[in-house]
């Protein structure tokens, strides 16, 4: 009788649970990078970010501590933590 009783306290506490599920996230006006030389890679170097994807078109200066800075390419945009990136992001596509 005991077993039974922790069978359908077990059964009641699963099915209080349920199961998980996920929700996806729509971004309009965003595409994924196509190739991973598309963009910086996490830990690159803002000189070899320089090198590879050349002179960007603005640099804004770090901000907070640690610093935080960026620098805008006509494509994406790269986040640099002291001087490695720390996350790259494409560009949203302008809606007319």
């Amino acid at each position: 009788m005991a077993k039974l009783r922790i069978l359908t306290l077990v059964a009641l506490i699963l099915g209080a649970f349920g199961t998980a599920t996920a929700q996806n996230l729509e971004m309009e006006g965003t595409t994924p990078a196509a190739a991973s030389d598309a963009m910086p890679m996490r830990g690159m170097t803002a000189a070899s970010v320089e090198s590879k994807y050349g002179t960007p078109d603005a640099k804004v200066a770090p901000v907070g501590d640690p610093p935080i800075s960026r620098w805008e390419y006509s494509n994406f945009v790269v986040f640099f933590e002291y001087d490695r990136v720390i996350h790259a992001v494409v560009k949203r596509k302008q809606s007319s």
